[in-house]
């Protein structure tokens, strides 16, 4: 192929500009190029040759039907955006990561539902909350995952207090923490669409998490060859 491929990369437009540029530079290391998408900044999904939902805010309880909190930080014009990007990006069978809240919005996309609080649903789990590789993550070896990282043990970080309850129909959780929390989710059909809890554009020395880019954008490649398409050549957005 004779350009890199763009990725779509979501986020909100007052914030979440450290996510942005790691994700960014993941995806350069990976040979990909990066489009920021923001509810402001629409990009067209026709165009581009994969999806990336980053991370940020909390979801909409409504969404899911869970229990609304007033303290919390919602994004709705966010949340929007990205349910709609991903059921767009499944319809045109675009490669999707979901990446820390975009894990669980993806899973709410296909009529899951999340967890408010973390330290509720499972109380007796440690408050951990750091970029650094802080936790462990167990990933059983009959899932697709387990073959994107290459590893079924791994270290990741933490910075998250919603999270998966019920899975989504056409998604299966491929892996957990060490106390039980869902950590990573994927389509059981072949298509690359997969979500993890955790941060890996904060992990980029770490051979899974590097791997998972590379996967990622190997997908976006093979994406464009099946449609008979070089690469989208759109620009990149700083």
């Amino acid at each position: 192929m004779s350009r890199r491929p763009v990725i779509a990369v979501t986020g909100s437009d007052g914030g979440g500009r450290w996510m942005w540029w790691f994700n960014r530079f993941s995806l350069w290391l990976a040979g990909a190029g990066a489009l920021r998408m923001t509810p402001e900044r629409s990009v067209d999904l026709d165009a581009v040759d994969a999806l990336l939902v980053g991370g940020g805010d909390d979801i909409d309880a409504d969404l899911y039907g869970g229990e609304i909190r007033p303290s919390i930080r919602i994004d709705r014009a966010r949340d929007t955006m990205e349910i709609k990007a991903i059921e767009q990006a499944v319809a045109l069978r675009l490669p999707i990561l979901g990446v820390c809240r975009g894990a669980q919005i993806l899973n709410v996309a296909y009529g899951g539902t999340l967890h408010a609080d973390i330290y509720e649903a499972y109380g007796d789990i440690p408050r951990l909350r750091t970029p650094l590789p802080r936790k462990w993550v167990n990933i059983p070896e009959d899932t697709r995952l387990s073959g994107v990282l290459n590893c079924l043990r791994c270290r990741v970080n933490a910075i998250h207090h919603q999270a998966v309850d019920r899975v989504g129909q056409g998604l299966r959780v491929a892996a957990l923490d060490d106390h039980g929390v869902v950590q990573g989710l994927e389509q059981t059909g072949e298509d690359f669409v997969f979500g993890v809890q955790w941060h890996p554009e904060f992990l980029f020395l770490h051979r899974p998490q590097r791997r998972l880019y590379r996967q990622f954008v190997n997908a976006a490649e093979a994406h464009a060859e099946a449609r008979g398409a070089e690469p989208s050549s759109a620009p990149h957005a700083p």
